[in-house]
């Protein structure tokens, strides 16, 4: 069988690989000009599959009101001057019940786990370095209001076997040392032993070059013109002025699914949600991170590379735009700095911003579509690299006619009717 995947992020590149596995002949296509340049260039860096959460629960709409007036906000709101911003709001409003809440994060949890696993396997099978530790993360709460929301969370935790861990302050010098200079501004913490960290971009363009290795061709610098179609089926995707026929395609397509799949009439509910990310080069390797630390607060996450500091966070509404703003540069340096103001040299720090394909209930899409021959991996939100292998080998599975190992009926477009 002869697969096209559209995209070379995180979840395309993953998805090729598992193609290729299954012994398919797999050609990815991209507008940029290398893997992983956009949604997976610069995140956070933490592979937190026991942090798993919708952003739809009961509390968020009063909690967004109040973070909307703060200055360190970690919600942005901006109109985009489009009628979808708005249905996509109301949509994702809809899942801020406690019933949708448990069902979304069942779901996430699900995938979540499972692509632990499937990491757990990559890595054992090809050894591949990406900077990545198996330390954990320190969730850390500033107010104990914020520590006893979290109960909600340990519960579906405890649901699905995933470790954690209730800190008090001072046991939290036991996994991150350096935090001795914040110690007193800290109410409490959860430990996930499970979780992981590691370089999206780096793991991606490795990833790139296995799968060359076993013959797939990558096409960059190809911008998708149009899709072919007889109403049925996929026919041919024209791009880069080449025309590429297969026997079955695959949209990893992350916040431009939708609008690349509305011209097939496909209505994916993806809104671009922008995040920030500072780069930060380690002076003092003493003073900084041990592995990720979650500033609930901020929602901000500060993980630790070999010689570097990733700093991520904050969530901004403004459509596709990805300008970068000085006011939220300001947040990242002022919770790195809080945290570890020794560990590394700001004034030498990368400043990026980037576009998450958020769905209203925060569950990726991963399926068959209305057309025979096309599946979606999309929607990850800010889960993408968190969830990249599980869901690439669930949607390979499905591409193949293949019964995934987990439970994936639930995962694709049909939960939105």
């Amino acid at each position: 069988m002869k697969a096209i995947v559209l995209g070379a992020g995180i979840a395309g590149v993953s998805t090729a690989w598992y193609l290729l596995q299954a012994g398919h002949e797999v050609i990815v296509i991209d507008r940029a000009e290398a893997a992983a340049m956009e949604t997976s260039f610069a995140n956070a860096g933490q592979l937190s599959y026991g942090y798993t959460t919708p952003w739809a629960s009961p509390g968020i709409p009063a909690k967004a009101a109040k973070w909307l007036l703060k200055h360190h906000s970690p919600l942005i709101l901006k109109a985009d001057g489009s009628a979808y911003q708005l249905q996509w709001l109301l949509q994702m409003l809809k899942n801020c019940t406690a019933e949708h809440y448990q069902t979304n994060k069942e779901r996430m949890v699900r995938v979540s786990e499972y692509s632990r696993e499937m990491f757990r396997r990559f890595e054992a099978e090809t050894g591949m370095d990406f900077e990545g530790r198996h330390l954990g993360t320190l969730q850390i709460f500033r107010t104990q209001k914020e520590a006893e929301a979290a109960e909600k969370d340990i519960e579906v935790l405890a649901e699905y076997d995933v470790p954690y861990q209730r800190l008090k302050p001072e046991e939290c010098l036991q996994y991150e040392p350096a935090l001795h200079h914040a110690v007193g501004r800290i109410a409490g913490a959860l430990l996930l032993p499970n979780d992981a960290t590691g370089d999206c971009h780096l793991f991606a363009g490795r990833l790139k070059t296995l799968c060359e290795e076993k013959g797939a061709v990558f096409k960059f610098n190809h911008s998708i013109e149009r899709i072919e179609h007889n109403g049925k089926r996929i026919t041919a995707v024209i791009a880069g002025g080449e025309r590429f026929e297969a026997d079955r395609y695959v949209c990893a397509l992350g916040s431009f699914s939708r609008t690349v799949m509305a011209d097939l009439g496909l209505d994916l509910p993806i809104y671009p949600v922008k995040g920030y990310s500072l780069t930060v080069p380690i002076t003092n390797a003493a003073e900084a991170p041990v592995s990720t630390i979650l500033d609930e607060t901020y929602k901000v996450a500060i993980t630790r590379f070999n010689e570097r500091i990733r700093v991520g966070g904050m969530a901004e509404l403004s459509g596709y735009d990805i300008k970068l703003s000085p006011e939220r540069r300001e947040t990242l340096e002022l919770v790195v700095n809080d945290l570890y103001p020794q560990g590394g040299d700001l004034t030498r720090a990368t400043f990026w911003s980037g576009l998450r394909p958020m769905t209203p209930d925060s569950t990726p899409i991963i399926g068959a579509s209305k057309f025979d021959n096309l599946f979606l991996n999309t929607g990850h939100g800010t889960l993408g690299w968190t969830m990249s292998l599980g869901s690439a080998k669930i949607a390979a599975d499905l591409v193949c006619g293949t019964m995934p190992e987990v439970r994936s009926d639930d995962l694709g477009m049909a939960r939105y009717g």
